[in-house]
């Protein structure tokens, strides 16, 4: 399985766009969109102003841009990126390239819909599709094994979700690396919750569904 994943790998195409700290992403095209293909890991807003990285007991608001490092491991910055919070996505400042923005909970749904997936399930909450969970993952060897890597649309899409887990409002610890992928949309859902997706290593499918908006998750950038 994974030598077929790694001849996928090899016959997608690639190009590249960098934040305004220096690191390098690679991206993907899939259908009339360009994604980045690896989580973000940018710690300063596009006018150079830092992201605020607190303590565990001082994560999670409302109203200041936040992020974390899994386990505060800077190795885990490397492959997994970074943990925002909501109020970094929405910042005035952007958090994502010139030229790139945190995709809409519709801009998803193409995604989703472009990898085979029906409109009326991208239109409903909860686990929906088939083995569009499986073609957005990449990175076998970061998953725990289950459906999810087993399936053999795996990777097929160059979207390369991570199982980064995610940071808790609550205390600011971390949960669910190996098992979980979770990145957030733009759109809020009410007042103190926003939209995001969920890969589970159990589901070849994607968990639409809305969190609160102090927790931390990845990110992942859409061309403008």
């Amino acid at each position: 399985m994974r030598n077929i994943y790694i001849f996928l790998l090899l016959s997608l195409s690639f190009g590249t766009v960098t934040d305004i700290d220096g690191n390098v992403y690679e991206t993907i095209q899939i259908g009339g969109q360009l994604w980045m293909a690896e989580n973000l890991k940018v710690t300063h807003y596009n006018n150079g102003d830092s992201i605020s990285y607190p303590s565990n007991k001082d994560f999670g608001t409302f109203y200041e841009g936040q992020y974390g490092v899994y386990n505060n491991d800077p190795s885990n910055a490397d492959v997994y990126g970074n943990l925002y919070n909501w109020a970094a996505v929405v910042d005035d400042r952007g958090v994502c390239p010139d030229g790139w923005h945190v995709p809409s909970d519709e801009e998803i749904m193409e995604l989703e819909m472009d990898l085979g997936m029906s409109e009326s399930e991208a239109n409903s909450t909860g686990h929906r599709g088939t083995d569009e969970g499986s073609k957005l993952a990449g990175s076998s060897e970061l998953w725990n094994d289950g459906n999810l890597e087993n399936n053999p649309e795996f990777g097929t899409s160059g979207f390369n979700v991570l199982p980064a887990g995610y940071r808790n409002y609550s205390n600011g610890s971390y949960y669910y690396m190996g098992y979980y992928g979770y990145f957030w949309s733009s759109s809020e859902y009410y007042s103190n919750y926003a939209w995001g997706r969920y890969l589970y290593s159990s589901n070849s499918n994607v968990r639409r569904y809305y969190d609160d908006k102090t927790s931390g998750f990845s990110i992942r950038c859409l061309g403008d």
